[in-house]
């Protein structure tokens, strides 16, 4: 995608709804020049609110859809506002399972004007299905008791870390905002089925034995929608350390309230290393990280220390204190 970018809010009740936006906000600041709201829009991300024709004044390259709906649908109150966009000379940047290319409205102006429009949920290769063969090299996995709990940004707070201290790793993107944020990765759950533990095999290939891949979770294996993109990734990252990740004080499936309530800190991180351990018999839990941005400071602390008595593993928050225990204990362990 060429940068700067246009971060598109459309009409999210709030910025929960757009983690696609929120996390290349958080992790490319520099880029992201200002940001599109519709009316009633809930979302804020404290940039400039530009129209299209101020957008391209500053200099702005790609619109960039920053919704994460149910579905990954491309609503159809958006249509005229993307059209907007590319008559104004902005490219489309989208990780939608609705495809950009695939709406006839949107291609057809894409064509008209020379506009670029990027789909970052269509594979541009094929992957064989995963063979279960130890690879060289270690491996991280950040796994969730829910959806939204904080996997992408665990997983890029550890790579920072273990490379301010001198440390070879590397960040694996398995969803369209890592992709976004590094420009590489797959999309796991596009991926066919029968090919996801062959993806992430892919993803984080065979490297020098003190070289650590960073893989990014997704889904989670408690839950009733989206266990089955996970468990594939979990057996084809074959990882040696296992972090959960949880947003303190939520109690129940984002989506499914009423239905399923989120497991325990013990239990998610025990069905995830074993299911691992299919593929790596040495997998095992090697920390806790907590999204605690609704509570004071006192509570996040208080938080922090109830999920180390209940797991004896370090607990942080990456983005409140950082992932500095985590990487000890890491350290120490490999």
């Amino acid at each position: 995608m060429q940068p700067p970018f246009l971060l598109f809010l459309g009409d999210a009740p709030d910025s929960s709804w757009a983690k696609t936006a929120s996390g290349l906000a958080q992790w490319r600041a520099k880029d992201c020049y200002g940001q599109y709201r519709l009316p009633n829009c809930g979302a804020d991300l404290n940039l400039p609110d530009l129209n299209f024709e101020e957008a391209r004044a500053k200099g702005i390259k790609t619109m960039v859809i920053g919704i994460a709906n149910d579905g990954g649908f491309i609503a159809p109150n958006w249509i005229e506002h993307i059209i907007s966009a590319l008559k104004a000379g902005l490219n489309i940047a989208a990780g939608l399972h609705e495809r950009l290319e695939d709406n006839a409205q949107i291609a057809a102006v894409a064509k008209e004007t020379g506009g670029v429009l990027y789909d970052l949920r269509r594979p541009n290769m094929k992957f064989n299905s995963g063979n279960g063969i130890k690879r060289s090299g270690k491996r991280l996995l950040t796994v969730g008791t829910d959806c939204a709990v904080g996997k992408k940004y665990t997983a890029l707070s550890i790579e920072k870390e273990m490379l301010e201290r001198g440390l070879n790793a590397t960040f694996c993107p398995t969803g369209q905002t890592g992709i976004m944020i590094t420009g590489r990765g797959i999309a796991i759950d596009s991926v066919v089925a029968d090919f996801i533990a062959g993806a992430a095999e892919w993803l984080s290939p065979e490297a020098d034995e003190n070289h650590w891949h960073i893989i990014e979770g997704q889904g989670a294996l408690l839950h009733p929608a989206y266990a089955g993109v996970t468990l594939g990734l979990v057996h084809g990252s074959q990882p040696d350390a296992i972090i959960v990740c949880h947003e303190a004080g939520r109690k129940e499936l984002v989506g499914y309230e009423g239905y399923y309530n989120c497991p325990s800190l013990t239990d998610a991180l025990a069905i995830h290393v074993n299911a691992a351990r299919l593929t790596n018999p040495n997998s095992k839990g090697i920390g806790v990280s907590l999204n605690t941005s609704s509570l004071n400071d006192a509570q996040a602390k208080d938080a922090l220390k109830r999920a180390e008595d209940e797991t004896g593993l370090p607990a942080c928050d990456p983005l409140r204190w950082g992932v500095g225990a985590i990487i000890d204990k890491l350290v120490v362990e490999f």
